[in-house]
């Protein structure tokens, strides 16, 4: 791992035409001209008796007088005798770095900056610990996410400051979401018992997580009974229909009207109150033909739809799993439809489950939960999509949600086709690479404070890197991910892999 020391001398503030002035300043780097001291995204310092101004460095300039005037450099060129030859341009090469104001640290506190640093003042590295209250990690009792990149410090969030107001994670595909999930995962279930445990739900829609199954405390280091994992495949999914309310069951059905669900909403009261034991999907068919009070046109209607959600089968008279069990402190429950091609069936779940989750929390039936949602815009889509059935739900857990703690982490390729209610919800993001232009503006405009410069790095972020906004950090900031401590055996991670093994 290369080492960033602390404190070191960066460089010497200059006068430009433009600053310094109170947000911006640029600044000569020290070392030869092929030596490479600081980094563009690089958090830097300069001591006043004021307080120690924090910034970042934006872009490089480098420049050299004898390369100044394009007729000169195609004069010698035209002789085939290079300038260095001929004066001493290594010696006149030198870099200017731009760098933005991020704040002023002064007394323990941040200050929004009020005057403008002095030319000929001393840039450094910031200081560590400076750094770190700066940004509001916690080192502690943070989640240890990563590092910062170019500075030798942990990135540790706190995990009031990180999940509870809500989370959403976008990248265009490749580019180590699913990665970084695990990372967050593995945090979570190593976090002791005294400092308080989350619930976590996984809805894995591609079965990226099931390796997790084979997680053990003791893998982790931990002690034996620090956490639990349940994997739960769709396919032994199972929703009772007696805790289904008529407007729950049109919730599942595309364009039913107040008409057909008053007449659904008498039929299952009667049921309840004639069939305690519990009832399926078959039973209410039944009930809906045989009732005469129903008009011929609502009855085959109400059938149809009622015969279409029996097929998925989905639903049953009891619950499986019951959901006051999948939610439990220091548990995380991974839900798997890659079982599922069927997007409807992948809707219908998801839907009871964002309904199920948010009633029981508002309830205190089940404790603070943390509901991770891969591919997030084939479930809440901007556009209105027939299909999209548990948008609404998961809207209500975005708007409502923390208050209750009911909280949400979203992940998403497509953010421009991600539901704007949920992503302006979103009040922390982590920014993974991304090229697209339409996702870039989106992330621009829903986005609270990332500036144009970060947001323009986005395009070149390696894998396994992230720029975190929102209210994680007080200013936007990249963060190399650490790497996994458990990792999965048996997946093929590429072509030529997948190919070789089919070959044999």
């Amino acid at each position: 791992m290369t080492e960033f020391p602390t404190a070191t001398r960066l460089g010497t503030i200059v006068s430009t035409d433009s600053g310094p002035n109170v947000m911006e300043f640029s600044f000569v780097l020290e070392g030869g001209p092929r030596e490479i001291i600081a980094h563009r995204g690089e958090f830097i310092s300069v001591v006043t008796d004021a307080g120690t101004v924090i910034a970042r460095v934006q872009d490089f300039v480098r420049t050299n007088r004898y390369y100044q005037h394009a007729e000169a450099v195609r004069e010698y060129q035209s002789r085939g005798e290079p300038l260095r030859s001929i004066f001493p341009t290594d010696r006149w090469q030198y870099t200017v770095a731009k760098a933005r104001v991020l704040g002023l640290w002064s007394d323990g506190r941040t200050i929004r900056p009020y005057f403008a640093v002095s030319p000929g003042a001393v840039v450094r590295r910031v200081d560590e610990d400076i750094l770190a209250s700066f940004l509001k990690l916690d080192l502690e009792k943070g989640l240890h996410l990563g590092r910062l990149a170019y500075q030798n410090l942990d990135f540790a969030p706190s995990l009031d400051r990180l999940l509870s107001k809500h989370l959403a994670i976008l990248a265009m595909s490749g580019a180590g979401k699913s990665y970084f999930v695990s990372v967050l995962l593995e945090e979570l279930l190593s976090r002791p018992k005294d400092s308080g445990r989350l619930s976590v739900v996984v809805i894995d829609v591609h079965g990226e997580y099931t390796y997790l199954k084979d997680i053990t405390p003791e893998s982790l280091g931990l002690p034996k009974g620090q956490f639990e994992i349940e994997h739960i495949r769709g396919s032994h999914f199972q929703i009772p229909v007696q805790m289904l309310s008529a407007e729950a069951i049109g919730a599942l059905v595309s364009d039913m009207s107040s008409i057909q669900v008053r007449d659904l909403r008498r039929v299952v009261s009667e049921m309840k109150n004639v069939l305690k034991e519990g009832y399926t999907l078959s039973d209410v068919v039944e009930y809906v033909q045989n009732d005469e009070k129903i008009s011929k046109n609502t009855r085959e209607a109400l059938s149809g739809w009622l015969i279409n959600l029996d097929e998925t089968g989905l639903f049953g008279k009891e619950a499986v799993p019951s959901i006051k069990t999948v939610v439990r402190p220091g548990k995380i429950t991974l839900i798997d439809l890659s079982d599922f091609i069927s997007l409807k069936k992948k809707q219908i779940i998801v839907s009871y489950l964002a309904n199920e989750l948010l009633y029981l929390r508002r309830r205190e039936m089940i404790p603070p939960f943390l509901l991770v949602l891969e591919e997030a815009h084939q479930f809440c889509p901007e556009s209105r999509h027939e299909l999209a059935l548990p948008k609404s739900r998961i809207e209500t857990i975005a708007r409502e949600g923390r208050k209750f703690y009911a909280l949400l982490c979203l992940i998403s390729q497509r953010p421009v086709k991600l539901s704007t209610t949920v992503l302006s919800q979103c009040s922390n993001q982590a920014i993974l690479r991304c090229t697209n232009p339409y996702d870039l503006d989106h992330i621009g405009k829903s986005s609270e404070g990332i500036d144009r410069s970060s947001l323009d790095a986005i395009t070149t972020l390696e894998i396994g890197e992230s720029l975190f906004v929102g209210e994680t950090v007080s200013v936007p900031t990249f963060v190399k991910i650490r790497q996994r401590k458990f990792e999965p055996t048996g997946v093929i991670k590429s072509l030529s892999e997948a190919v070789k093994k089919s070959d044999k």
